[in-house]
């Protein structure tokens, strides 16, 4: 007899990292990283664990879409989705009154998100692979199969897709090897969060020099004069030869992110990510041209493929950052994927929220086997908290990831983890908020 999914769980989870400040920048002071985390479980005791990020309250909103969503997966057989992942990401998507909360941005795609999630987790656990490799196996075809092209092929076809893919094929086996022996890069943004002060700014900048780092990035946008202190000191302790980039969360205008590129321009900046609105293509577009050769960085709040088909279109980034859980899910991962190799824009996919580091690791390390097959100007961000919550957490040596190699999407929560810091009765959160 078939499996088939017959329940799904659901957690509100929320850290109080409001209380020391991790995670703030000039748009966001203070955030709590969340997780509206689901579990599909089928009948026959497999499961797959997914989520969706937030920074707090809301957090239960994005649980109520996830949950929404989930239940389309009931009664669905499991040999049915994890053989048509693609086919399952678009029945998810095709609920037409659903569809009037989004369609596929907001709250209803967050939720989609961590639905997806959950489903690639169950598959690659039963092929008994990480995600990443589960992806870098399939053949062209299939690759191509799990994108919803609607609203792409204006700019890149399947057909250009699958034969972008088909020459990536011969050196698969040799770059994996490299990949399993070497691990992918990162940079830290852990050292740069805006409410530190300067003192934790400079020790923790020592200490990205010493953990190997070769690239830091700084918050930005609350105030020019301290943006160039906080950069001077961060180019001072890292020294001439890493690389240093700045984020402003989107709060900036476009001649106000101009202004600011020009006047930190002399610590020799990398990329400027989220300058100004994450929705203004023309605004990314104008930055771009002004600030070159800083590079313009976005994609952590672009909700969906079509966002990143008119960025690159419009040669509005320089630096494309997906977002594991902002898209909706693995699915709308590749496609924006596929966009970028094609415009030859290097990915350099958003992390740091909780869970965001295990989930994107895979998605570069399956770009860069199967996908654009380059590391060249190809990091991913690293934030060194919280990973102590997972079961797969993320393994790292000097400034790589390393390949996971448990079968799954390393999403999985402890559950110790999930009773204490469920909201709002975990022990961690009763008699208070953050």
């Amino acid at each position: 007899m078939t499996a088939r999914i017959t329940d799904l769980a659901t957690v509100d989870l929320r850290f109080p990292t409001s209380r020391e400040l991790d995670g703030s920048d000039a748009m966001n002071e203070a955030p709590d990283y969340s997780a509206a985390y689901l579990v599909l479980r089928a009948d026959d005791g497999h499961s797959g664990h997914g989520f969706t990020f937030t920074i707090g309250r809301g957090n239960e909103l994005a649980l109520a879409a996830a949950r929404a969503i989930g239940e389309r997966a009931i009664g669905l057989g499991v040999d049915d989705i994890v053989h048509d992942l693609g086919g399952f990401a678009r029945h998810l998507a095709s609920d037409s009154q659903l569809r009037w909360l989004g369609p596929d941005k907001g709250t209803i795609h967050l939720g989609t998100a961590a639905v997806v999630n959950a489903a690639w987790d169950l598959a690659a656990k039963l092929a008994g692979k990480p995600v990443w490799e589960l992806l870098s196996e399939m053949t062209p075809r299939q690759i191509v199969d799990l994108v919803d092209w609607r609203y792409l092929t204006d700019a890149l076809t399947p057909d250009a897709a699958l034969e972008m893919l088909r020459r990536q094929e011969p050196g698969r086996a040799t770059r994996e090897a490299h990949l399993r022996e070497h691990g992918y890069p990162a940079y830290t943004t852990s050292a740069g969060w805006l409410g530190y002060d300067d003192g934790k700014l400079a020790r923790l900048c020592r200490k990205a020099v010493e953990q190997g780092f070769d690239a830091v990035k700084l918050k930005v946008g609350g105030n020019l004069d301290d943006d160039v202190r906080r950069c001077r000191i961060a180019r001072e302790t890292l020294g001439p030869d890493r690389r240093l980039m700045i984020d402003a969360n989107q709060v900036l205008g476009v001649p106000d992110a101009i202004r600011w590129a020009g006047a930190l321009a002399e610590f020799d900046i990398w990329w400027f990510e989220e300058p100004t609105s994450p929705d203004d293509v023309l605004g990314h577009a104008a930055i771009a041209r002004k600030i070159a050769p800083i590079r313009v960085a976005t994609g952590e709040h672009a909700h969906n493929a079509v966002m990143f088909k008119q960025f690159l279109a419009a040669d509005a980034i320089g630096i494309c950052q997906i977002d594991a859980c902002r898209l909706g899910g693995v699915n709308e991962a590749v496609a924006a994927l596929l966009l970028a190799a094609a415009k030859g824009v290097p990915v350099c996919p958003h992390a740091g929220g909780v869970g965001l580091c295990e989930l994107v690791q895979h998605l570069s390390m399956f770009d860069y086997v199967a996908v654009s097959g380059s590391m060249a100007n190809r990091v991913v961000e690293y934030v060194d908290h919280l990973h102590e919550h997972f079961v797969d957490p993320v393994r790292t040596r000097g400034s790589r990831y390393l390949a996971p190699s448990a079968p799954g999407y390393s999403a999985e929560i402890r559950a110790d983890t999930l009773r204490r810091f469920a909201f709002p009765d975990g022990e961690v959160w009763r008699g208070g908020r953050a």
